[in-house]
């Protein structure tokens, strides 16, 4: 693992942010179910990413990297044949919850056995609601131990009255969604309320739009889907947007660690992705931010605390635990239990952490409580990332306003889903060495 040695420091400039992870998913998935020789550009890789492109070619689709027409980010071509394939598949997920549970629907349409591998926490990841389709639609499946990877499934999924619980993840309705448009006959899908993560839902239902693919929602927990639909590309090539999960980060770190203000560029007000949430939690516990353009900017701020729901936007729990570390008054997280079943257990992580910095926080078992130091935090002490791409980012964002130098163990856990983040970082005035 990478130690980085963190000096507290103040940042200001600008950072091209990268291209939102959720709907690089969405696009790729789609453009390889096209086939047509679609190209999907602006991508920031990472290793969910690769994940994602390793499963569709595990159903055939031939993935090329091609230029990029935008500096610094990536493209890629997908081509296929519409031909599932005829003999066994291992495909693996990495650490990836999206691409796993996105391709296990679309696994289960080869008719051929499928295997899913996966490493870290995705091993263990719940899939139950997967496994109980499978039950009953005879579909022929086998696990490791307690219903852990690697999965193999073998069978094809049938046109059904589909029953999904809405408080798991959102990413099992998301892989049904992917699948059942290609099944031969006409389908329907049900959520059992609560519904969580909705955002996520609405990325996926339009990127499915964006490539002709025709869902009929009667009210927001029901679905009629009809079956032997073809993806098409609406162009040859398309661009993901900016992404407001990642730009979280760096507008924490322009409220409590700047002089001068913090600018993140390449991203749409008009975004459905649930973590643009970012901005109205913000300017809640007081952040001074401003949108001109595809460019939002945030000027030092003194924050205050305020209560957060995470229910549709869980991922923005680590880094607005920092700023709330940092904030005058009280800071309640609500309805953020879901985060136990992450990479790590954020809620546990985010406590622990922020514990050695020097911050007051309780952990709840749905959220946590956060009386904040506006002062700044102690620092001068060492922290672990859990092998969690959040978690370092927010360690490194909360890092900035401490009083004393911090040590983070595990800082190259970013790779997951910002490769750059560190040069980032360096780039506005961040101070990171990197170590053994």
């Amino acid at each position: 693992m990478t130690t980085y040695q963190i000096t507290p420091a103040f940042v200001e400039g600008d950072v091209l942010v990268p291209s939102s992870k959720s709907m690089g998913h969405r696009m790729c998935i789609c453009a390889g179910l096209a086939g047509n020789n679609c190209i999907v550009d602006n991508i920031a890789i990472s290793r969910d990413i690769e994940a994602t492109n390793r499963c569709l070619a595990g159903l055939g689709v031939d993935v090329k990297p091609v230029p990029s027409l935008h500096r610094g980010r990536t493209a890629f071509r997908y081509s296929w044949n519409h031909r599932f394939p005829s003999d066994p598949v291992t495909a693996d997920c990495g650490e990836s919850g999206s691409t796993l549970r996105f391709f296990i629907p679309l696994g289960a349409l080869c008719n051929v056995p499928f295997t899913f591998a996966g490493h870290g926490k995705l091993v263990s990841r719940p899939l139950q609601p997967y496994y109980d389709i499978f039950t009953r639609q005879e579909l022929r499946y086998r696990t490791a131990a307690n219903g852990q990877l690697p999965l193999t499934v073998a069978g094809r999924l049938k046109p059904d009255d589909y029953v999904l619980p809405g408080d798991v993840s959102s990413q099992f309705i998301s892989g049904l969604l992917f699948a059942l448009p290609l099944l031969e006959g006409d389908s329907t899908l049900e959520i059992l309320p609560p519904l969580e993560s909705a955002s996520y839902i609405e990325l996926t239902l339009e990127s499915l739009r964006m490539f002709g693919i025709d869902i009929k929602r009667t009210d927001p927990l029901h679905y009629e889907i009809p079956g032997r639909q073809t993806y098409c590309a609406p162009s040859e090539r398309v661009q993901v947007e900016g992404d407001w999960s990642q730009a979280a980060f760096w507008l924490v770190a322009g409220a409590i660690g700047s002089r001068e203000g913090l600018s993140c560029c390449g991203l749409s007000e008009a975004s459905l992705q649930g973590d643009i949430a970012i901005l109205k939690i913000l300017r809640a516990m007081g952040a001074d931010i401003t949108m001109q353009d595809d460019t939002c900017t945030v000027m030092p701020s003194r924050l205050h605390g305020c209560e957060i729901d995470a229910a549709d936007c869980p991922d923005l729990v680590p880094v607005l635990s920092a700023a709330a570390a940092l904030a005058e008054g009280t800071t309640h997280i609500v309805n953020a239990g879901r985060l136990r079943i992450k990479e790590c257990d954020r809620l546990a992580a985010m406590h622990s952490e922020l514990i050695k910095l020097g911050a007051d926080i309780t952990e709840e078992p749905e959220g946590l409580i956060i009386k904040g130091k506006p002062e700044g935090l102690t620092g001068g002490a060492a922290v672990d990332a859990w092998n969690d791409h959040r978690i370092a980012m927010s360690m490194a964002v909360a890092a900035l306003a401490c009083k004393e130098p911090v040590t983070l163990t595990g800082g190259e856990s970013v790779s997951k889903s910002y490769p750059e983040f560190w040069n980032d970082y360096a780039s506005v005035g961040g101070k990171a060495e990197a170590g053994n």
